[in-house]
């Protein structure tokens, strides 16, 4: 039994899909990162930068000790192993898929994220920030444009990479992003969205930078770093 430790944000849902795609036996567990569950100290045991996503594998393949993981690449490689699935063994496709990953991790997460903050959640606009965060999320569409303009999915066959990248293009109208001005990304976010997996995945799960979302000061810090350590 798998136990995910989630929130319904783009970075929780990377691992949910992959669950849902691989069938793999699991429990959803709800960290409410709005009332600082987070910072609980028995959460903090295996995820200790206080962030969701996390797991705990209670049925590792070696048969020892439960696996803890954090970080939401991490978990989508640990579950494409465990699974077989997803992930190729070919080593050249492999990497084909892996750099596809980091560069979700590394540049359209964080640049997406930091744009629907400024956009939804700051406490005041700041317009360098919302022009800055806004530009590199349109050039990041553009690269993953450009690279589906010659194949269905990231790196040809569907996965992880894909699964990465899809939840933080959900919210791409609160990222102030027409996906009409993308279309070979347009044609492979709706491949994916009408996928059984992901129809399981996002049910019931509230939308990612919505515009009427609103939150109390005491959210507020908790969200977004004022909380204690």
């Amino acid at each position: 039994m798998i136990e995910l430790y989630y929130w319904g944000t783009p970075n929780g849902l990377k691992p949910r899909l992959m669950l849902e795609e691989t069938g793999l036996e699991h429990r959803i567990v709800p960290v409410d990162i709005g009332k600082g569950e987070q910072f609980r100290p028995e959460f903090l045991a295996f995820s200790p930068n206080n962030r969701i996503p996390a797991l705990i594998d209670h049925a590792p393949a070696d048969g020892g000790e439960p696996v803890r993981l954090f970080e939401s690449g991490a978990l989508l490689q640990y579950l494409a192993e465990k699974s077989g699935r997803f992930l190729p063994q070919d080593p050249r496709r492999r990497f084909e898929v892996m750099q596809w990953l980091f560069w979700q991790v590394g540049g359209l997460g964080p640049m997406a994220g930091q744009n629907g903050h400024f956009r939804v959640y700051a406490p005041e606009p700041v317009p360098y920030a919302i022009d800055r965060y806004t530009r590199e999320t349109a050039r990041l569409y553009g690269v993953l444009d450009r690279r589906l303009a010659d194949r269905e999915f990231i790196a040809g066959e569907y996965s992880i990479a894909d699964m990465a990248c899809y939840p933080w293009i959900v919210p791409h109208a609160a990222h102030a992003q027409d996906l009409a001005g993308f279309p070979h990304l347009q044609r492979w976010f709706e491949a994916i969205r009408v996928r059984p997996a992901t129809q399981r995945a996002y049910a019931g799960v509230a939308a990612a930078y919505a515009p009427a979302r609103t939150i109390s000061d005491d959210e507020r810090a908790v969200l977004f770093g004022n909380a204690p350590r």
